[in-house]
């Protein structure tokens, strides 16, 4: 049977786990501006998805995302061993390393409604001196009845 809290608990230990340990154990100058997301464990605790950020050393450089992908590749087997010793579970999970698509995305979201933004305000400085092309009151006006009940101009 599926625990998905067990899941849950476990997938935010092993990312305080791998996170401590790129920090302070792994001494791979390539893994420090790799910061860790989120993680999820499958329901029978034997895979785990470790997500990551790469930062860049300033805000105009980009980051080397083929260098972290490296780094956290080549420490797969030192972090599951980490993460084995300090969870204490039978089965040690496998990890995979994924580059989380957030930061990127939002930043897409972003320039997207800087464009909205800047077309909106385009579209109410053309509207602003605007007429309507027809007349003033483009509906008709209900007709009225007369006494009779015909109906009248």
């Amino acid at each position: 049977m599926v625990d998905q809290s067990r899941a849950r608990r476990l997938a935010k230990r092993i990312s305080q786990i791998v996170a401590h340990a790129i920090e302070h154990e792994i001494k791979d100058p390539r893994l420090t501006m790799v910061t860790i997301t989120d993680s999820r464990v499958t329901g029978d605790l034997r895979e785990a998805t470790v997500y990551y950020t790469v930062l860049g050393p300033s805000v105009d450089e980009a980051p080397d995302l083929a260098g972290a992908a490296a780094a956290l590749a080549s420490a797969t087997g030192v972090l599951r061993s980490t993460v084995g010793q300090q969870t204490g579970i039978r089965h040690t999970p496998s990890l995979a390393f994924v580059a989380d698509q957030v930061p990127d995305e939002a930043r897409r979201m972003e320039e997207l409604l800087a464009r909205t933004r800047e077309s909106d305000a385009e579209v109410a400085r053309l509207a602003a001196g605007a007429r309507p092309a027809g007349e003033a009151d483009p509906y008709r006006a209900p007709r009225e009845r007369g006494d009779d009940g015909d109906e009248v101009e």
